[in-house]
């Protein structure tokens, strides 16, 4: 095929289209517009397709796309060349058997994610993209609705997929559906595929090769049947008399099943074959009344108080298919022994089925039920189907069989678990008050008597804490303190370790050359830390600021100006310039002045300049400015190198020929005025001496710009300078070229050795005062404004079960990064004293001792979960990893994987010693 080029008329020649195609700017307005226009109507059943982000990236290339709904990345670029027309669309590098698929419907790779390897657009973008460039294989995908409380719209991207097990010869095929989709409708499929008479087929739950529970032909969701990824199911097939042979057997259509458990049906006679004789129209009765069948889990048992098994605790839990992260969390916390001696114990009376913000008490009863059958099962692992089909109703965030966050998971249990379990049937209002000059003793008593007025639970009993919350305003030092509840404490990973960062500083009003500075930042750092570092580097005045951008093919792409974004963001081969701009008026205008080489070539060249206007009213000024920019670029008028006699001690020292830089000045003769000066001969009075337009933000339009011309101020003015002759000789551009990179990486550079922190230093780092970011500002009552306050957070009541949440994951719109920084926390004797601003003795020690970790393996979307947990009984650890469950050493569990630490406070002895929670006692 012939590699199209930009006009693309070769290609959908080849394709067999004789209309030609539409500009690239054309292409990215109208997928924008159908976009958006999709994105109004969202209903459930409207169609997406499913699209490589390896080939959409190039397309986002192609038109220059650097806003909107599609954002560019560009480490997710192929090689290609910049500007080039893509290829036909690409999907073989998403599907599970590559080009090879013959599938008319083709499978996506179950390790996919959303972002970093498809994209999912709406069915109008995807025909305008195909009749564009053809291609394919098209990967259709349904819009559903899920959430029972809130509802929400997602794309399901991976169907449910079943494997149908034939009773009758043991063949197996596989059936694709929605898990939306009625059992009804799994009923008609099988029969039509197996061409058999619906009356006469019996559908089982099938998981783990093991009948559960019939599946009768209803409206019930496949969702709500709690079927799981790539699980069984058991078709059986009605045998009635005429398919007897003299005998009275089966003609080999029920052959012996094999060996599995037996169980009854409906409570009837269990056969070999798994029929009973009055089968017929008892056929369809429920079978799940029964604990008999299956797990526990699918039929709830009696809430009556139940005795831990021989080794209870030391069951695992099955995979479901990427639930590691579920099983991890839920293993930390079926070992939190205040929660095990009362989900064992009946809490029947205290399950709130009223409570709005709860789950009618489902999640409560699915999670009790499923710690029951893990303490009361042995060393048998648990399915914990029910479990998570409740979770997928009541949080559609964690459906599907993607890998999500067990901390987050953990939020949410803690909380729906506490709201299902709210002792507080009718809430009562309260309205929080302001400390005033009230003693923090008395206020922080007082919203603790608010918070128990509306929140009482097991949860609040064991895991909620109290922390001071101080707020202060920088304009009128009004102080706020607040008491408030937590649930668990997320601390940040402080970092020692520091990055190399070369920045171009330009200067606003064109008073300097572009000069770079390369600063040493913390490598966890953020945008305001690179701000103050390059600011002390080039000696930033008092009146001035500087303002960060990043420039990316000689266009801004974006500007750095949330101080609050963290510098992983900033990739190692970016290109990184600040401008040094004068602090003025709330209405200054910001001036963007783009470079384009001529009229005829569109394409952008040179960095952009910045700088800032207060009375912006016309062409002339902005011309102005323009001029005032480029003043440090201008070439002086050249004179002719005068030879230096012997003992001449005036004249004209040039380089030697070959070794001068282009990028010096040469000199200015005397009364020889700048060529900047002499005005063009012919030029009518409203005209420019330079050619100037205004553009759109995303470069679009092009208006020239007359000296008359009206300008409306404010916010951001772009502008175009198109570069002729006259310009490439009156200035010296070389200044605006080739910016440095962020970070040069040497060919022999040292691996940085990993670095270890405390869990003290993280817990400083968390309490420490810093200023709100700017989409967090406070309302000053005394101001009647938005202020960006200073905050500062103390400890003040400490619970039971104290929760660490590190903060290993950071995600921004640009990059997801995870720190394995390996944190020392304390085993044992985590004395947490000095933290804790009350002085309520009545609220016992705060030393704590660990029972529960949950870690994360991995980098991510690729990681892995599992949970180190101590069993209080026999004072030992074991490793929790999905279904396998084994002894570790105490010695084992502090590595960089902890996630998620679970500590227990330590009860005081009657003679006022700490003692311990469990045997044994040591320092760690």
């Amino acid at each position: 095929m012939t590699i199209p080029d930009s006009s693309g008329f070769n290609y959908m020649m080849e394709n067999g289209s004789i209309d030609l195609p539409c500009k690239p700017e054309e292409e990215r307005r109208i997928v924008q517009d159908l976009t958006a226009e999709a994105e109004t109507s969202l209903r459930e059943g409207n169609l997406y397709y499913v699209i490589s982000k390896r080939w959409f990236s190039v397309w986002e290339r192609y038109t220059l796309q650097t806003d909107g709904a599609y954002t560019f990345e560009s480490e997710s670029l192929i090689s290609t060349n910049s500007g080039a027309r893509p290829g036909p669309i690409d999907n073989t590098d998403i599907i599970a058997n590559g080009i090879d698929d013959k599938d008319d419907d083709p499978q996506l790779l179950r390790t996919l994610e959303e972002g970093r390897d498809y994209l999912l657009v709406p069915q109008e973008v995807w025909e305008k993209l195909l009749e564009w460039y053809k291609g394919g294989p098209a990967l259709p995908r349904k819009m559903i609705s899920q959430g029972e409380q809130r509802k929400q719209f997602s794309v399901e991207v991976f169907p449910l997929c079943l494997r149908l097990i034939d009773f009758r010869d043991q063949s197996e095929v596989i059936i694709r559906s929605s898990k939306k989709a009625s059992l009804l409708d799994l009923y008609e499929r099988v029969c039509q595929l197996k061409g058999i008479d619906q009356q006469k087929a019996r559908i089982w739950d099938y998981f783990n090769k093991r009948k559960h529970k019939i599946l009768n032909p209803s409206n019930q969701t496949m969702e709500e049947s709690d079927l799981q990824m790539d699980q069984d199911i058991l078709l059986e097939v009605l045998v009635d008399e005429f398919d007897m042979d003299s005998t009275g057997n089966g003609l080999a259509l029920v052959p012996v099943e094999p060996p599995t458990s037996s169980v009854t049906i409906a409570g009837g006679p269990s056969l070999s074959n798994g029929y009973s004789n009055g089968y017929g129209s008892n056929m369809y009765q429920r079978s799940n009344l029964s604990s008999t069948f299956g797990d526990m889990e699918d039929g709830y048992d009696s809430l009556r108080p139940i005795h831990r098994g021989d080794r209870g605790g030391l069951a695992g839990l099955q995979n479901l298919g990427n639930t590691c992260f579920m099983n991890s969390a839920i293993q930390c916390l079926v070992h939190t022994p205040p929660l095990v001696e009362y989900f064992l114990d009946d809490y029947s009376d205290e399950i709130n089925r009223q409570n709005p913000l709860g789950m009618h008490g489902e999640l409560a009863l699915a999670f009790g039920e499923l710690l029951r059958k893990l303490w009361s099962s042995g060393r048998t692992p648990v399915a914990p189907r029910a479990f998570k089909g409740k979770l997928s109703r009541f949080a559609p965030q964690f459906s599907g069989y993607n890998q999500h966050d067990s901390q987050e998971l953990l939020a949410f249990l803690l909380d729906g678990l506490h709201e299902d379990l709210n002792r507080v049937k009718q809430k009562p209002y309260v309205e929080t008050k302001d400390s005033d000059v009230q003693p923090d003793e008395e206020v922080a008593e007082e919203f603790w008597r608010y918070h128990k007025a509306r929140n009482d639970s097991v949860i609040v009993d064991v895991c909620q804490g109290q922390y001071k919350s101080t707020l202060v305003c920088p304009a009128c030092s009004k102080i706020s303190i607040t008491f408030d509840p937590f649930m668990y404490l997320s601390l940040p990973l402080p970092s020692v370790a520091t990055r190399m960062m070369t920045v171009t500083v330009f200067y606003g009003n064109g008073s300097g050359l572009p000069m770079p500075f390369t600063v040493p930042v913390l490598k966890q750092g953020y945008c305001k830390d690179l701000n103050q570092a390059v600011s002390a580097a080039c000696c930033l005045r008092s009146d001035e600021y500087l303002l960060l951008a990043e420039v990316y093919e000689n266009r801004i792409y974006r500007y750095l100006e949330n101080p609050s974004e963290a510098l992983i963001s900033i990739k190692d081969d970016e290109h990184i310039v600040a401008y040094r701009l004068p602090k003025g008026r709330a209405e200054v205008t910001r001036l963007e002045i783009r470079h384009r080489r001529n009229e005829t070539e569109r394409k952008l060249f040179l960095t952009p300049l910045v700088t800032s206007l207060e009375d912006l009213q016309c062409g002339a000024d902005i011309e102005l400015a323009v001029n005032r920019m480029l003043s440090p670029l201008r070439r002086k008028a050249f004179i002719p190198p005068v030879p230096i006699q012997s003992g001449q001690e005036n004249g004209y020292a040039l380089d030697a020929p070959g070794e001068r830089n282009d990028c010096s000045s040469t000199l200015l003769r005397p009364g020889i005025q700048s060529a900047d000066n002499i005005e063009p001969e012919g030029m009518s009075i409203s005209e420019l001496s330079l050619r100037l337009c205004l553009t759109d933000d995303r470069g679009l339009s092009c208006r020239p710009i007359l000296k008359d011309s009206p300008i409306k101020p404010g916010g951001l003015v772009k502008v175009i300078l198109e570069w002729t002759e006259k310009e490439h000789e009156l200035y010296d551009a070389c200044f605006l070229k080739d910016l440095p990179e962020v970070h040069k990486t040497g060919v022999a550079a040292k691996k940085t050795k990993q670095e270890a922190i405390s869990l003290f230093s993280c817990l400083d780092a968390f309490l420490k005062e810093e200023p709100l970011g700017p989409d967090d500002m406070w309302y000053c009552p005394r101001c009647k404004e938005h202020r960006q306050a200073t905050k500062k957070l103390d400890l003040w009541r400490l619970p039971d079960v104290l929760v660490f949440h590190l903060k290993r994951f950071s995600y921004s719109r640009w990059l997801k990064n995870k720190l394995d920084t390996f944190v020392n926390f304390p085993i044992r004797n985590l004395d947490l004293s000095k933290y804790v601003k009350s002085n309520d003795a009545s609220e016992g020690s705060h030393v704590y001792e660990l029972y529960a970790i949950s870690n994360h393996y991995g980098g991510l979307g690729g990681g892995h979960y599992s949970a180190y947990c101590k069993l209080v009984d026999d004072n030992r650890w074991y490793h929790f990893d999905d279904a396998h469950v084994s002894p570790v050493g105490e010695s084992e569990i502090r590595t960089s994987a902890a996630y998620v630490l679970f500590y227990q406070r330590v009860k005081c002895q009657p003679n006022g010693t700490v003692g311990e929670t469990s045997q044994g006692h040591g320092s760690a």
